[in-house]
């Protein structure tokens, strides 16, 4: 699907819902409801069979998967309602719904793995810690009070396991979420459908005591939003970056650094709140809050100023020096997560030699900057300039038509072939351009791409310079 598709399905998924809350609890809300559950699950498996055969198909299986096992537990509880003696506190439905949620956390920390191989340490020890005080938060407020006498043996067990489950589901999004790598709409939206899970969970639990249940239960629906969520994630066109390696830095954000401190001190506080305030017991937490504060912020200080040094290193190892544009390690990245369409320009400049040996190096240099300049302006704002080396350039742009490839390569051509002024000295420049565009039938290999579009800038060169010529319209 593409872009404007996704946020198209997540806009009749939202109508559809809103309509699901309205007339909930009604057997026109109940359809409603099973039918978009129905056609979630559907797109799901579709979104699997799309993902290429490999390790990165299967954890979109495993999502798959636990968005059919929950809409089978709701097909449960809905027999038990329609056809039974009314739904049971505890049922089959149970197992159901319990069982999606781990599916989900082990194909979450899958990703988060394979987004950031041997870097995820630091995001695993900062989501343990956080979901150490959120599981005992739960265990305070959540469950403990739901363990009263009175109950079978089913009604004990079963109520805390969901509060458990979603602790495991808060620590694998954690391992995403606090991970170096891509942050596009797919990581937006996954995030986003797994906090709306715990949201709505929390507030099964917390709404009873403040509003009637016949109000917590509307709620309810918005879980398919959830749903429709994480399978808009499955679906967009670069969900590749959930599990592939990103370029992102790891960088510790203050807000990371704020919830660190909560964790910290999240023990100490529902403590001192469980035996009553006392007040050599508040000073002492209010001690252990300012020690955790000036140990956390010169913990802040010395890692930002190592990522400080981590950054520039890492741009200097993507950018060419000279006219600061990304060199071939970024291009690389590109065409390797390239799903199409896409059109991609491969330049060299004609004549640079002669200046370069006439004029000196200096001259070469300003024509390199200049030239980058001119491509810079040329193209949009999501396309990507590269220097490969030497005059060598290209430009990769994504979603551009044929045609508009060819009216770039036109502009190309005039925006380089300006005269350059150097010490008073007119400097003549031009290109030969190829060009190499795909639809969604991409080249099998990335480098083929790249190659294309280099053998019809060859053939420009031969066929006299100060030309394009399209891949595929080789003689």
């Amino acid at each position: 699907m593409a872009t404007r598709r996704i946020w198209l399905f997540l806009g009749i998924a939202a109508a559809a819902v809103a309509g699901s809350v309205v007339t909930y609890d009604t057997t026109f809300g109940n359809v409603l409801y099973v039918v978009l559950y129905l056609a979630l699950c559907a797109l799901a498996w579709v979104a699997v069979a799309r993902t290429p055969r490999g390790p990165q198909r299967w954890p979109w299986a495993l999502v798959a998967a636990a968005q059919t096992l929950w809409l089978t537990g709701d097909g449960i509880e809905l027999a038990y309602y329609y056809l039974g003696d009314g739904v049971p506190p505890v049922g089959l439905a149970d197992g159901f719904w319990l069982v999606g949620y781990p599916l989900i956390a082990v194909a979450l920390t899958v990703m988060a793995r394979r987004r950031a191989p041997g870097r995820l340490r630091s995001a695993v020890l900062d989501g343990l810690t956080l979901t150490v005080a959120a599981g005992l938060a739960s265990w305070q407020f959540l469950i403990l009070p739901n363990l009263g006498g009175g109950l079978s043996v089913a009604e004990t067990i079963v109520p805390p396991l969901y509060p458990i489950a979603d602790v495991v589901l808060l620590a694998a999004v954690l391992f995403i979420a606090l991970s170096p790598g891509d942050r596009g709409a797919p990581t937006r939206l996954m995030l986003g459908a797994v906090v709306l899970y715990l949201a709505i969970d929390v507030s099964y639990n917390v709404l009873p005591y403040v509003v009637d249940y016949s109000v917590v239960g509307k709620i309810g629906p918005l879980i398919m939003f959830g749903n429709a969520l994480m399978i808009a994630a499955a679906l967009h066109p670069q969900s590749g970056e959930l599990h592939r390696p990103g370029q992102q830095v790891n960088v510790l954000h203050p807000a990371r650094v704020l919830f660190l401190g909560v964790a910290f001190l999240s023990a100490p506080t529902l403590t001192l709140l469980e035996d009553g305030v006392e007040r050599n017991a508040v000073v002492a937490l209010l001690a252990v809050a300012l020690s955790t504060g000036f140990v956390l912020t010169r913990f802040t200080i010395a890692v930002r100023e190592q990522e400080r040094v981590q950054a520039q290193l890492a741009y200097q190892a993507r950018h060419d020096p000279l006219t600061g544009l990304p060199n071939r390690a970024v291009l690389g990245a590109e065409l390797e997560r390239t799903e199409g369409p896409v059109a991609v320009l491969y330049l060299d400049l004609d004549g640079f030699k002669r200046v370069n040996d006439t004029f000196g190096h200096d001259a070469g240099d300003l024509v390199l900057s200049t030239v980058a300049r001119r491509l810079s302006g040329a193209v949009r704002g999501s396309d990507l300039v590269v220097r490969l080396g030497g005059d060598e350039f290209v430009l990769f742009c994504s979603d551009l038509p044929e045609a508009d490839a060819i009216r770039l390569a036109d502009r190309v051509l005039a925006d380089v072939a300006r005269p350059i002024l150097f010490h008073g000295q007119t400097l003549d420049i031009g290109a030969s351009v190829g060009i190499a565009a795909y639809g969604t039938d991409l080249p099998d290999g990335d480098g083929d791409l790249l190659r294309s579009a280099d053998m019809a800038m060859y053939e420009a060169k031969r066929q006299g310079r100060g030309r394009w010529v399209m891949a595929g319209r080789l003689p």
